[in-house]
């Protein structure tokens, strides 16, 4: 059944823009079809088009209900700003997998390194990505893409985390390890191509974000978040 996201449910929401272009042209639905709308905040409702006007469709909802789709664990994901594509590839499978959010950073060894209005365009367009894998992928949310911020600023906020762990190469026990024993928020941080220096791992240890391995093997680091996220979540149980 189709999904889109509005701002709140009400008796009769009115989708206007793309959505409502999407529904009509692309779709070609027409009144008296179903579809699922939620708040992207974990509420929906299914709902029956019952009028369409000039890029405006009027959908009349039933009762209101909790997403079932949405992880027990919410995971945030801290991505080093990788270049070329790989972000997007990132972002739209960390959202079909159940990413509670997406935030950019910049680390020593990054290679892109966007700023201003540059910058303001990536998060923009990885937000989109997130939206629309959000639709595709029956999510209750969509999950925040935001950033860029300083590898400090990550810090600052993953310190936070009941639990927060930084991928690592090096020396170090495994994620499965040290993972909590309940769900509950988890921050990972994951490095660009040429990982983490000496001393962010170390400053990254001396504000208790954890590293932590994945084994022997050397990923990607548009592989990394990916793997990690599906074994937290499949350690936690939000992937039964």
């Amino acid at each position: 059944m189709p999904r889109f996201f509005v701002e709140s449910l009400s008796d009769t929401v009115v989708l206007t823009g793309e959505d409502a272009r999407h529904i009509s042209r692309s779709l070609r639905m027409r009144a008296g079809e179903s579809l699922t709308l939620c708040d992207g905040r974990g509420n929906e409702a299914e709902g029956t088009i019952v009028s369409f006007s000039a890029d405006a469709v009027s959908v009349r909802l039933g009762e209101f209900y909790p997403s079932e789709s949405e992880p027990k664990t919410e995971v945030s994901l801290y991505l080093a700003v990788s270049k070329g594509d790989k972000l997007e590839l990132v972002v739209q499978k960390a959202v079909e997998i159940g990413a509670a959010e997406i935030v950019l950073l910049l680390t020593s060894r990054c290679i892109s390194r966007p700023k201003g209005p540059d910058a303001e365009k990536k998060v923009a367009r990885l937000q989109k990505i997130a939206l629309e894998a959000a639709k595709q992928s029956g999510r209750g949310r969509v999950p925040a893409v935001r950033g860029i911020l300083s590898f400090s600023q990550a810090l600052d906020e993953m310190e936070q985390f009941p639990a927060s762990f930084t991928l690592y190469e090096g020396e170090c026990p495994p994620l499965r390890a040290q993972l909590p024993g309940a769900p509950c928020k988890t921050a990972l941080l994951i490095g660009s191509e040429g990982g983490f220096s000496p001393d962010e791992i170390a400053g990254a240890r001396a504000r208790s974000v954890r590293p932590a391995s994945l084994g022997p093997r050397i990923l990607r680091c548009e592989t990394a978040p990916l793997a990690a996220l599906s074994a937290l979540l499949f350690a936690m149980g939000d992937l039964d």
